[in-house]
C-alpha cells in the first residue's frame, strides 16, 4: 500500500488535498523519461520553446480564480490577496520568456584571422526542482521557466502543503503542447527526494526552504559533481533614516511584514528606525496594525489569515514571550483580533520594540506577522545593526537622499538592496544571496548562466 500525502488546511484543520506518493519505480522512471526527453528538447528552437512556455503562462492567466481559491485553502492567505501570486507569476515568466534568445546565443569572444570562436550555452540536462509552499507559484517559476527555455527538463517535487501547484504546472504544460517528459511533477517524501538527488540523471538541483533543509540538500548532492541553487532563510531589515518620508515608510514597512502573514523569504523581520522620526514612526504602525482584519482568508474582507500551521503560530509567540520576558514590550493587544487563538494557526499581528539582537525575534528568522523595532542614532549604528545578522537576502533604506542610500547599500552584505521599495523581486535583477540565505541565482540574464554550461568552440578555419 502506498503511502499519503495529506495536506491540512490552515483555515479549518480539514483535510483539503490527498495524493499517492510516488514509489521507488514511479521515481526513476520519471527520471528516464526526463533524461531521454531531453536529447530532443535541447535542440527545439528557442522561438518555439517561447511559444510553448508562452501558452503555458496563458493557462495560469485564464484559471486565475480557480487556482488562486486553492492557494487560499492550501496555504491559508486571504482570497483577497491570492490572486496577485498570478500576477506575480505571469510577470516573471514572461520576462524569462522574452529574454531567453539574447541571455542564451552564443558569445562572440572577438575576431582573430583564421579561425572562428564563440562560447555556447548548453542545457545541463535534468533540473530537479524543490519548490516551497508560502509563494507556490512564484518561487517555483523562477526556475521552471528559465529552466526548459535552456534545454533542460525538469522534474518538480512540490511542498507537501501546495500539491495542487505542483499539478497545475504539469496541467499547463500539458494544455500547451510540451513533448512528453519534458516537465513532470512527484509527489515524494524527503528521503525520495535525497535519493534522487543522489542519483545519475539528475544534473542540477533547485532548493527553496529552510536552512537545515539546504544543508540536507547539500549532503544529498554532496557525492555527485552537480551544482545546486539555494534560496534559503532571511531576516530582513528595514532602516527609516531622519529624511525618511515616515508615513509612506510606515505603509510600505508594515506590508513588508505582515503579507502573507509575514511568511516570506524576504519579508521585513527587524526595522531600525532614526531616532529622529522613531516615535512617529512606532504610533503609525501600530495605527496600521490595528486595522489588520484577522480571519478566515476565503472571506473577501480579511487581509490577515492564518499561518500555515499551529506549530507555526506557536513559534512567532514563544519568541514574542521570550523577548517580552527579557523586557521588550508587545505593543498589540492579542485580544484586539477575536480570531487569534492559542491551539491554532491564527495569530494576531505584532510590533515589539525595547528589542535587542540577544532576542531571538531579532535572530532568529520568524516567518510569521511580526516584526521588531529598534531605535538607532546614526547610518554606522544602523549599518552595524542590518549586518549583524547570520541571513543576508534583502535589505531597504526609506530616505530621500538616493546618494546616500548608495553609499550605505555598498555596506551592507546583501543579495538584494532597496530604496523606498521592500519584499519585491525584479525579474530583471539577479535574485540571490549571502551568508546563510543561500547561493546560486535565479531570474535575470543571470540565471541562464546557472542554468547552462559553457561549451567553447575553436575552429580554425585557414590551413
Amino acid at each position: 500500500m502506498s503511502q499519503l500525502l495529506k495536506c491540512i488546511s490552515p483555515v479549518d484543520g480539514s483535510v483539503y488535498v490527498e495524493r499517492p506518493l510516488s514509489s521507488d519505480g514511479d521515481i526513476q522512471k520519471a527520471l528516464d523519461k526526463a533524461v531521454a526527453a531531453q536529447k530532443s528538447w535541447r535542440k527545439v528552437p528557442i522561438s518555439e520553446k517561447q511559444a510553448l512556455l508562452s501558452k503555458a503562462v496563458d493557462y495560469f492567466v485564464a484559471n486565475k480564480d480557480a487556482i488562486a481559491e486553492e492557494i487560499t485553502w492550501q496555504i491559508g492567505r486571504p482570497i483577497s490577496q491570492a490572486p496577485g501570486e498570478i500576477g506575480g507569476f505571469e510577470e516573471r515568466a514572461r520576462y524569462m520568456i522574452d529574454i531567453a534568445p539574447e541571455s542564451l546565443a552564443d558569445q562572440n569572444v572577438g575576431d582573430k584571422e583564421g579561425f572562428t570562436r564563440f562560447i555556447r550555452k548548453e542545457a545541463l540536462g535534468v533540473v530537479f526542482v524543490v519548490a516551497p509552499w508560502n509563494f507556490p507559484l512564484m518561487t517555483a517559476v523562477n526556475c521552471i521557466v528559465p529552466a526548459l527555455l535552456a534545454g533542460n527538463t525538469v522534474l518538480l517535487k512540490h511542498a507537501a502543503q501546495t500539491p495542487l501547484c505542483a499539478e497545475r504546472f504539469s496541467e499547463a504544460f500539458k494544455a500547451a503542447g510540451l513533448p512528453d517528459g519534458v516537465f513532470q511533477h512527484l509527489h515524494m517524501g524527503h528521503d525520495s527526494a535525497a535519493k534522487l538527488i543522489g542519483s545519475e540523471g539528475v544534473d542540477f538541483v533547485n532548493f527553496t526552504g529552510s536552512v537545515p533543509a539546504g544543508h540536507a540538500i547539500q549532503k544529498a548532492a554532496s557525492g555527485r559533481f552537480i551544482a545546486t541553487g539555494l534560496e534559503l532563510g532571511g531576516k530582513d531589515p528595514g532602516y527609516v533614516r531622519a529624511d525618511a518620508n515616515v508615513a509612506y515608510a510606515v505603509e510600505s514597512l508594515v506590508d513588508g511584514a505582515m503579507f502573507n502573514s509575514g511568511q516570506s523569504c524576504c519579508g521585513i523581520e527587524r526595522i531600525y528606525v532614526h531616532e529622529s522620526v522613531y516615535d512617529d514612526f512606532v504610533s503609525g504602525a501600530v495605527d496600521l496594525l490595528k486595522q489588520y482584519k484577522l480571519g478566515n482568508p476565503t472571506d473577501t474582507n480579511t487581509n490577515l489569515g492564518p499561518v500555515v500551521k499551529t506549530s507555526a503560530a506557536e513559534f512567532v509567540r514563544g519568541q514574542v514571550a521570550e523577548a517580552v520576558k527579557a523586557g521588550a514590550e508587545a505593543l498589540i493587544d492579542p485580544g484586539f483580533f477575536a480570531a487569534d487563538k492559542e491551539g491554532t494557526p491564527y495569530l494576531a499581528p505584532q510590533l515589539v520594540v525595547g528589542v535587542d539582537h540577544s532576542m531571538r525575534v531579532m535572530n532568529e528568522e520568524s516567518f510569521g506577522p511580526v516584526v521588531g523595532v529598534m531605535k538607532v542614532s546614526s547610518d554606522e549604528e544602523a549599518i552595524k545593526l542590518m549586518n549583524d545578522s547570520e541571513f543576508g537576502l534583502t535589505a531597504s533604506i526609506w530616505t530621500e537622499d538616493a546618494d546616500a542610500a548608495l553609499a550605505i547599500g555598498d555596506d551592507i552584505n546583501t543579495g538584494t538592496w532597496f530604496m523606498n521599495r521592500c519584499d519585491y523581486l525584479d525579474p530583471a535583477l539577479a535574485w540571490t544571496g549571502v551568508k546563510n540565505s543561500g547561493r546560486g541565482c535565479s531570474l535575470s540574464k543571470v540565471a541562464y548562466e546557472h542554468l547552462t554550461r559553457p561549451k567553447s568552440f575553436h575552429l580554425r578555419t585557414k590551413i
